[in-house]
Order: structure tokens, then sequence, then C-alpha cells
């Protein structure tokens, strides 16, 4: 199973002038707890990190530290995360069939989520990881007015890995291309074909780190981990 890292956004949101993903978590560079994460699952035969091109250095960096002797490649992103997964899948190795496309944010990701996304992609249907909503959930106007409030039964909230076969994954960014759709996850593509996804469940600590507060919590957990 290859798996595909995306990890070309910046620190916006989080307060900073540089990848988010280069910041330090616990003593470790976030990507470095992701990729070290990902790296222990033996369904994984390939990782392609997509980065910015001025970060590679300090991405290439990384990936030499934790792993020197696996095939990790640093990937060339684009201008957003659409664009970024579909570069890599032009230079993925030719004999590949299937892939998991992850968050380089979600770096407490847990290697057993990672094998069971990777045996949930069969065929047509795509998969991903997913945690039932807690809370009740409004749709809301643009003045702020509620509009409803769906059955929280029925709403999961999307995370990643997500699983694919490969050549019908670039048939979907081709198709997202052409029509001018923008998308802020590759599921998304699928949703708007008509073609299945399925849920593989996962846990609450696969947070992706967005904010402070998200390095607050990821820190309490990985301190927890040690214990």
């Amino acid at each position: 199973m290859l798996v595909l890292i995306a990890a070309a956004g910046s620190g916006r949101r989080i307060g900073s002038d540089r990848n988010k993903l280069l910041l330090a978590l616990s003593g470790k560079p976030i990507l470095a707890w992701t990729l070290e994460a990902i790296l222990t699952c033996p369904e994984v035969t390939w990782i392609g990190v997509a980065g910015q091109i001025e970060d590679q250095l300090a991405i290439e960096t990384i990936i030499a530290l934790k792993a020197p002797n696996k095939p990790v490649a640093f990937i060339e992103g684009g201008k957003s995360r659409q664009e970024s997964v579909s570069r890599s899948l032009a230079v993925l190795p030719s004999e590949a069939k299937d892939i998991l496309i992850h968050d380089g944010a979600r770096c407490l990701i847990e290697p057993a989520l990672v094998s069971n996304c990777s045996k949930g992609v069969h065929g047509e249907s795509a998969v991903i990881a997913a945690i039932p909503v807690v809370d009740t959930i409004k749709v809301v106007s643009s003045s702020g007015l509620v509009l409803s409030t769906p059955n929280r039964s029925e709403l999961w909230s999307a995370q990643t890995p997500q699983g694919f076969t490969i050549q019908k994954l670039r048939h979907a960014h081709a198709h997202a291309v052409s029509s001018g759709w923008d998308v802020t996850d590759d599921a998304s593509i699928y949703d708007r074909l008509g073609w299945p996804v399925h849920v593989i469940e996962s846990v609450p600590t696969n947070i992706k780190i967005t904010t402070q507060y998200d390095i607050l919590i990821a820190e309490a957990i990985l301190s927890q981990r040690k214990q």
C-alpha cells in the first residue's frame, strides 16, 4: 500500500509564518510524528510527502532522519491540497494499485487505523476514517440565523487516512479539474460523482493540528502515551 502525506500547508491559522508541520511538538517536528507512525505499518511499502518547494530541504531532512533506508519521496505540491494530491498522483510508482491519502497534520495517527483503512480499500469503493459527531450541529445562514438541525445519528466527522484505487482516484481528480470543483478532501469528489465511500471508524485522538489549542491537546496525548 502506498501512502501520500499532504504536507504543503501553511502555519497561518496556528499563528506561524512557516509550514506548521515543521513546528516542534514535544521535541520533534509535527511531520516527524506523522512519518514515524506510518512507517511502523507493515502494509505500507512506499510513502510520498507532498510539500511546497521552499520546504523541500526541511522535509527531506526529516525523511533522512526518520526513514534513511525506506522508500520515502518528496513530491512538489500545489497551491491547494487538491492540487497537491492531483500532482502527486501523476508521479506514483507505476506498479501501484491502491493509495491512502493522509493529512500530515494528523500526527497522532495510530498504526492500527492505517492498517484498517488499507484493508478496507476494495475496487470501486473508497474508504475514509471518521468518527461519529457528538455535538448537536446547526445549519446557519450567512446572517447567523439557524436554518435547521440535522439528525446527529447520521453525521460523522471526516478524517484521514482516506483510501482509494489509484486509477479511479486519477479519474476523479481529472473530472474535478474539468468541472472546476474545489474540495477539501478527496472523498468529496467521490460524493459529487455518486461513487461509494465507506467509513472506517476512527478514534478521537486522531486530531488535525490547526491551532495552538490543538498543540496543547496533542502534547497531552503524547505525554499520556509515554506513561
